[in-house]
Formats: C-alpha cells, sequence, structure tokens
C-alpha cells in the first residue's frame, strides 16, 4: 500500500504532465495561427531612364506595426528595399538602389507592397522576391524583371521620298527590334520587299531610334508599323484617304497614338506634316 508521500508524489507528476500537455497546446496553437500568407507579383519591363514599378501584393494586415516588407534581388548582397513598423529602414540597402527606391507608404496597409524603381537601368534587370510578414504570418513571391527601351512610334507621310510613301519613326528602343507594316485592305500581305528599316544610335550609345519607310502607298488604306523586341511592342497607325485626278490631290491623314488621335484635311500642294501632293 503506497505511504501518503508516495501518493502526494505521483499525484505532482500527474498536475506537471498535465501542465506540460497543456503549454503544449497552447504553443501548438500559436504556431498554426502563424500560417503562410498569399503574395503575388507580377511581371513587368522596365524602360530605361523612365522609373518602373515592381509589382507585389498580399494578404493585408489590419495593423501597419505589423507589417514588414523586404525586396531582395538575386546576386546582391544587400536588400533592395526594406519597409518596417510603418517607415522606410534603408540600412541594409544595397548602394546600387540607394536614393532610387520607394514603397506606396498609404497603400500597404490595403497589401500592396509594390515598389517604384527610380531611373530604371539595364543593370536592374534580373529575378526579385518580395518577402512579406504580418501578424497572420509571411510569405514570398518572385518577379522576373527585364529592361530595354522602347517607345510609340508615330507615322507620318514621307515628303522626302520620290513616291507616295509612309514614314515611321520611334526615338528609343533597345535591345534592336523588328518592324513589320500591316495594311487593313491587304491584310497578311508582306511588306518587306516595298520598306526599309534602318537603326541610329542615340548619343548615350545604347538605345537607337527606329526609323522605317514604307512605299507603294495607296489611298482609302490604313496603315501599321508595328515595333516589337523581347521587351515591349508598340504600334503606330494612319489612315490615307483622298480622291485624286491628274492636277489635283486632297488627302486627310488621322494619325493615333494609344488613345489620342490628330486629323486635319488640308488643300493641295499644302507643304506640312499632315498632307502631301501625290500625283
Amino acid at each position: 500500500m503506497a505511504s501518503l508521500g508516495q501518493t502526494i508524489f505521483w499525484s505532482i507528476i500527474s498536475i506537471i504532465i498535465v501542465l506540460a500537455g497543456a503549454i503544449a497546446l497552447i504553443i501548438g496553437f500559436g504556431i498554426s495561427g502563424r500560417h503562410s500568407i498569399r503574395v503575388t507579383t507580377l511581371t513587368s519591363a522596365g524602360n530605361i531612364g523612365e522609373d518602373g514599378i515592381l509589382s507585389c501584393i498580399f494578404e493585408p494586415d489590419i495593423k501597419l506595426s505589423d507589417i514588414v516588407i523586404q525586396w531582395l534581388k538575386e546576386g546582391v548582397m544587400g536588400l533592395v528595399h526594406e519597409f518596417k513598423e510603418g517607415k522606410d529602414d534603408l540600412s541594409d540597402q544595397d548602394e546600387m538602389f540607394r536614393g532610387r527606391t520607394a514603397v506606396f507608404a498609404d497603400q500597404v496597409i490595403g497589401g500592396n507592397a509594390s515598389l517604384r524603381l527610380k531611373n530604371v537601368q539595364l543593370t536592374d534587370a534580373g529575378t526579385y522576391k518580395c518577402y512579406i510578414i504580418t501578424s497572420k504570418g509571411k510569405g514570398n513571391a518572385n518577379l522576373e524583371y527585364k529592361t530595354g527601351a522602347f517607345s510609340i512610334p508615330e507615322v507620318n507621310v514621307d515628303y522626302n521620298a520620290s513616291s507616295e510613301s509612309l514614314r515611321c519613326e520611334a526615338p528609343r528602343w533597345f535591345p534592336q527590334p523588328t518592324v513589320v507594316w500591316a495594311s487593313q485592305v491587304d491584310q497578311g500581305a508582306n511588306f518587306s520587299e516595298v520598306s526599309n528599316t534602318s537603326f541610329e544610335l542615340n548619343s548615350e550609345n545604347v538605345t537607337m531610334k527606329v526609323v522605317s519607310v514604307l512605299y507603294n502607298v495607296t489611298i482609302n488604306n490604313t496603315y501599321s508599323c508595328m515595333i516589337e523586341n523581347n521587351i515591349a511592342k508598340a504600334t503606330g497607325d494612319i489612315k490615307v484617304t483622298g480622291g485624286f485626278d491628274t492636277f489635283s490631290t486632297l488627302c486627310s491623314v488621322v494619325r493615333k497614338q494609344r488613345t489620342q488621335s490628330l486629323q486635319r484635311c488640308l488643300p493641295t500642294g499644302t507643304n506640312t506634316s499632315e498632307s502631301k501632293h501625290w500625283p
């Protein structure tokens, strides 16, 4: 028969075991409460010399002070950017990004961790990681960032050509793009044999000006100049309409750039950038 001391001893041991189990359950529930949160990035391209956006969104948190945002780049020792306790912390920022990064601080509470990158450089291309910590948990997502140069082409009547021609110009592209002409009337036609494209290196010795001339243009037709590389694609359109006879020409040009349009109809022989006398 167990003595009173033994009974007390085993009772204490039982209580300790029960308490240890309860503590383990509490810790387990606490850990399971910090789960992986969803983080999503959107691939984008940077236009060198301009500002770019590295897009990242996450499950929002109700307390700004609990949110930590870290942007990292593969192959770079320091951080690209860090935001925590409601403000930027750039103490560990890599030198190559100094003074060039910012988050949208007023939108962080809503789940926006996107990074604004100022004065995009070719060397900014690479793999980035958007790493998020909140009171709900943590998560991350990678983003492949490409850099180059691209611009909207302008299409006009070419007054320097000896025949009915259109001139497509775009000031900044890199890497070297391809240029393809298309026609609304002659869909699927190959205009490579009646066009000439040239590339002129700009003063910074990186980007290039693109000039393409299309010959043998016909009236009552819409032409498109499409410029494309592995970074971007841009299109300029021009619509040429008019009535022709031996002595006079009426020419109307509509130029479209994104959502902008310009239309002018000028009298025969007027020497401007929107009209040409085609005999």
